[in-house]
């Protein structure tokens, strides 16, 4: 039985942690990858090590996604928009909150080895800003829930090498330094979702990250949308109240210390946002988290 598993693909060890098939799957076995949507729903999922690196997408669904660290779930937490790279051979383990919607690409070890892009795939990065990773994706799954014919399956195929050249390439391997700020606004999307979720008590107004943006306000509404699945200010929104989980499960700070940290305006704006984020006010989400 060992020598049949090691000829698992990602995927079939992926939908037998699951118990589950993937929605939709496509590959190319000559350039040596493999694209499959899945939707999961609440609970904790243990997956084995994988044969090859896989770069995970986070498309939708609740931003409540946590993986396991050495001592316990990790503070930060995957929201669309998000990417996670997980390299071969090692287990992880997943906390969902809420539904889950992501894709993964992975791409043969074998292929990788020996390339200056190998390093990148040694180790696990959780849940960094990708808008343009996020962007390619949503494309290529718009392309296949369409009616199919020859040319889009030359475009879907296109597309997909696009995707898999930017997971090679690395978007976290760019120092900010070395980015143009002229050039395509999704690098300087990365930026301005890295400083949110870093800082999301900060005062992100539509007005300051359209202007770092190099766009109007209304056009960066429109291009933040398609790369993230949501608006700029449900994106604020979301990374504080994730924030606000983790405080109040994980600090003595009172509600109002909370809301103030966060810089709501006001305890009520607060509870009415974390009611409508979580389904509970602040105290009673606290309570049942409580030991």
């Amino acid at each position: 039985m060992a020598a049949a598993e090691t000829s698992w693909t990602n995927e079939a060890i992926i939908s037998d942690a699951l118990g589950r098939a993937a929605d939709l799957a496509i590959g190319s076995t000559g350039d040596g990858w493999r694209l499959s949507r899945w939707r999961q729903f609440v609970g904790s999922y243990q997956l084995p090590a994988l044969p090859d690196p896989t770069f995970v997408v986070h498309i939708a669904g609740k931003p409540r996604v946590k993986v396991w660290e050495r001592d316990g779930w990790s503070e930060t937490s995957s929201i669309p928009g998000c990417a996670t790279i997980l390299p071969a051979g090692q287990p992880s383990g997943w906390l969902v909150d809420g539904e889950l919607d992501v894709v993964t690409l992975s791409i043969s070890a074998a292929e990788l080895r020996g390339t200056p892009a190998n390093d990148q795939f040694q180790r696990m990065r959780f849940a960094f800003a990708d808008p343009l990773g996020a962007a390619l994706t949503r494309q290529i799954l718009g392309e296949l829930y369409a009616p199919q014919t020859a040319e889009r399956q030359v475009y879907v195929t296109a597309l997909a090498g696009a995707l898999k050249a930017h997971m090679v390439r690395g978007p976290q391997g760019a120092a900010a330094t070395t980015i143009p700020t002229s050039d395509f606004a999704a690098y300087r999307l990365h930026h301005i979702m890295n400083r949110v979720l870093a800082h999301p008590e900060a005062d992100h107004s539509l007005e300051v990250m359209a202007t770092e943006a190099g766009l109007t306000p209304s056009h960066f509404c429109r291009v933040f949308k398609r790369a993230t699945g949501v608006s700029p200010h449900q994106y604020v929104m979301k990374a504080r109240l994730n924030r606000a989980q983790e405080l109040l499960a994980g600090s003595d700070l009172t509600i109002a210390q909370v809301s103030e940290a966060l810089g709501f305006t006001s305890q009520s704006h607060f509870t009415r946002a974390f009611r409508g984020y979580a389904g509970q006010t602040p105290s009673t989400w606290r309570a049942t988290k409580a030991h």
